[in-house]
């Protein structure tokens, strides 16, 4: 294969983005039904509680077995604090949004997460909002108001959690880009479980109660920890073979998945409202990878 065909993409390389990114929709795909098999047993600080030490559990072996411990240190504490906690309390509210609301409306509400990233960057990051994505943050944001529907349903306190994780996501986007030049992946890998695990169990212990995994729940757990690294692996991996272009849509089949899931599983019927709103909200993140492409492109000839 050439060097042209492994840059666009295209080609055996290309093939393999695809397969790694149907393994993040899997992975995506079966930790919201795993999350729902627990919650009946554990609450939302329990299971990141042990998700988070199985977690740490996988990240160790594998530095122990790659030999990559050398990567790991505490360079910017302070941005792994404020990454982490952003991380933990969206994640809290996913777990908690899953369990009361259909499945395909928490996943296009998580969807408006690069969307929430896109307008924050110009005021942490200092990056420019550029016309083409201040329309896909419109676009985005129209979609919230449909699968939302303010007025017309009531909004409980399950639909701001759902809202209120893809906030928090897009806080850890920024943030782990921030940490990104400065540290490596091991390194953030490793302080997000091991933080998590230490969130987890503190506000679990809260109350003096904290609910032991049964043995029925316990591989439940063991597959959320293992799905979660796996779904970023998988994301990471694919892009390093693939343009973000062609890589990322494949991440919008897990909207009509989880549907169908929730559709056979669960009987959750798949709403007209959602499924506009969620084709807005994903225009909006498909028109903001186009921009960013372009953009990228255009500083690369300026520099040429």
């Amino acid at each position: 294969m050439s060097t042209q065909d492994a840059t666009d993409g295209t080609g055996s390389q290309a093939l393999l983005a695809a397969a790694w990114m149907m393994g993040a929709v899997a992975a995506f795909t079966s930790m919201a039904v795993a999350g729902r098999a627990v919650s009946f047993e554990l609450d939302t600080f329990e299971i990141m509680a042990y998700r988070s030490l199985i977690g740490a559990a996988i990240v160790a072996a594998t530095l122990g077995l790659r030999g990559r411990w050398g990567a790991v240190g505490l360079r910017r504490p302070d941005l792994h604090l404020a990454r982490n906690l952003a991380h933990f309390t969206a994640q809290n509210l996913w777990f908690y949004a899953i369990v009361s609301l259909p499945l395909a409306q928490v996943f296009a509400l998580e969807f408006t997460a690069p969307l929430w990233a896109l307008v924050l960057s110009p005021l942490l990051l200092g990056e420019r909002l550029t016309r083409a994505r201040a329309l896909a943050a419109l676009l985005g944001f129209a979609g919230i108001l449909l699968v939302a529907r303010p007025g017309a349903a009531p909004i409980s306190p399950a639909l701001l959690a759902a809202a209120g994780c893809a906030i928090g996501f897009a806080f850890t986007y920024i943030l782990t880009k921030k940490l990104t030049v400065q540290v490596s992946t091991a390194e953030i890998l490793w302080w997000m479980t091991v933080s998590q695990a230490v969130f987890g169990l503190a506000c679990a212990a809260f109350d003096a109660d904290i609910t032991l995994p049964s043995a029925a729940t316990l591989p439940w757990i063991a597959l959320i920890a293992a799905a979660g690294l796996s779904a970023h692996f998988c994301i990471a991996s694919a892009l390093r073979l693939a343009p973000a272009t062609l890589v990322m849509p494949f991440d919008f089949l897990r909207l009509p998945v989880i549907a169908v899931v929730g559709l056979v599983a669960y009987g959750e019927p798949i709403g007209t409202w959602v499924v506009l709103g969620a084709a807005l909200i994903l225009g909006g993140n498909y028109l903001n990878l186009r921009a960013g492409t372009a953009s990228r492109g255009a500083n690369r000839a300026a520099r040429s």
